[in-house]
């Protein structure tokens, strides 16, 4: 393969070489459901939904491992200021995960493991740990990962254990308890204010798993000892995939081959987080935004840098994405064909498009061949050129948006969209409706003013022979 991506634990972008040829494990963090996914979360699941669109296009078999965290401190937290049992809380908000991923096109995992249904691989590596000597056990059932025990501990994100910050996510009792300030809980013990339900047996006591053991166990279940990528989002860098690559190496694991971290969603500089109230929730911004166009702006900046979320962000990826749509319905119908997504899939990709791909999934650099394409393809209608020129500028501008989940033939099948979009849909319906009239009754001035009040509106009108199409105007030349 000629794909390179940056290794968070070397700090280097390096060749992507799966551990089985024709084969690739991949491992990301999935959500925590204590609450509602925000577009932070969403960032994180379509950077990793076009990389495995990528290595599938390369032609691997990607086993696509995404986590749910259905156990967790904040869970029983807020579960019990709802009067909600901690269960229920969990599900309800991972089926609005659910219904995000699937409202923004990313592909479902091959697997999607709760943590509650894996305490049995949990406990076991905990004993692994423990008879390695680097765990153990103290008060009613706590259990602590030494971490002066392993001597790697803080390579991934290159610091010493001595300049890091004690967790604080602990059991109340940690301070005197644990023998080190950063040794952290692979499992709590149960307390008394604990919720029924949320604790299971272990040789060491009740209690549950602490959240990094977690995800050390499931990766081990689902892609072995040893798999090609972890993921995950910046902020888990430390402590989360610190301390599960020290909890996995040190129970004798490869772990992952290589670490790869999207970056964060910023608003006015800073990162979005619900301590701050300027999270946006998804539920939320597809009131008003088409799915489709929120994909495309949590996409089209490089999955390593800062994505500033404003309306002017919004803006510019529904300008863009009207005029992928609007070239895709064109070049339809002026071939009087739709090729297949089979059949756009077994094209070959422009060799530029491929370039910035296998840098490290440039996807900037990969819209604007897509844009060069888009502008070729639409002087290729205009221009009356062969339906070969044609056709071949449609099928690339499709390949290359069907590889970041943006093709605007397979979007059009989804049907939905906002209630914005609708009411539009519905309004610029009926004029264009009344327009027809006119011109069937050859009222010609009737007909002339709807277009101008469409025009003042924003609205282009096209007569085909198929009959009127509109989209919106656009200030740009593509």
């Amino acid at each position: 393969m000629t794909l390179h991506l940056f290794d968070t634990a070397t700090r280097t972008t390096r060749p992507f070489e799966p551990l089985q040829p024709g084969r690739a494990g991949v491992y990301v963090c999935g959500a925590t459901v204590q609450g509602a996914p925000h577009i932070g979360h969403m960032r994180m699941a379509v950077a990793f939904d076009v990389l495995v669109r990528w290595l599938q296009r390369a032609g691997l078999e990607v086993t696509l491992i995404r986590n749910v965290t259905d156990i967790d401190d904040k869970i029983l937290a807020r579960s019990t200021e709802a009067g909600v049992p901690w269960w229920a809380w969990a599900q309800r908000h991972e089926r609005m995960f659910t219904a995000a991923y699937d409202a923004l096109g990313v592909l479902p995992p091959t697997y999607e493991p709760r943590a509650t249904g894996h305490v049995t691989e949990m406990v076991e590596l905990m004993e692994t740990l423990v008879g390695r000597g680097h765990a153990y056990v103290t008060g009613e059932g706590d259990v602590w990962f030494d971490v002066r025990s392993f001597p790697e501990y803080g390579t991934l994100t290159n610091q010493r254990p001595e300049d890091l910050t004690p967790p604080t996510d602990e059991p109340s009792t940690a301070g005197a308890s644990k023998r080190d300030p950063h040794d952290f809980a692979l499992w709590k013990a149960t307390k008394p204010t604990d919720p029924p339900g949320a604790s299971w047996p272990t040789p060491y006591g009740r209690g549950r798993p602490g959240w990094h053991l977690e995800c050390s166990a499931m990766a081990a279940r689902y892609l072995g000892a040893a798999f090609d990528i972890h993921g995950g989002g910046l902020d888990l860098r430390f402590p989360h995939h610190e301390n599960e690559l020290a909890q996995s190496r040190a129970a004798g694991q490869d772990f992952a081959s290589l670490w790869m971290h999207s970056a964060w969603v910023t608003q006015g500089g800073t990162k979005m987080s619900k301590s701050l109230g300027n999270s946006l929730l998804v539920s939320v911004l597809l009131e008003d935004v088409e799915p489709v166009v929120l994909r495309f702006a949590l996409a089209a900046v490089h999955y390593r840098s800062m994505l500033e979320f404003s309306q002017e962000t919004l803006a510019d990826a529904e300008a863009a994405w009207a005029r992928f749509a609007g070239f895709v319905t064109r070049a339809h119908e002026v071939l009087g064909e739709e090729p297949t997504v089979e059949q756009v899939r077994a094209a070959a990709l422009p060799a530029r498009f491929v370039a910035a791909m296998d840098d490290d999934l440039n996807v900037p650099a990969a819209l604007a061949v897509v844009h060069e394409h888009l502008r070729a393809g639409n002087t290729a209608v205009t221009s009356g050129a062969g339906p070969e020129v044609l056709r071949s500028e449609l099928v690339a501008v499709r390949g290359m948006l069907d590889v970041l989940g943006l093709d605007p033939a397979q979007w059009a099948t989804r049907g939905g969209g906002s209630r914005a979009e609708g009411a539009l849909e519905a309004l610029v319906g009926a004029e264009l409706e009344a327009r027809a009239q006119a011109r069937a009754a050859k009222d010609w001035a009737t007909a002339d003013a709807v277009r101008d009040r469409l025009t003042r509106a924003g609205i282009v009108v096209e007569d085909s022979p198929t009959g009127a199409r509109w989209s919106l105007a656009q200030d740009q030349e593509d």
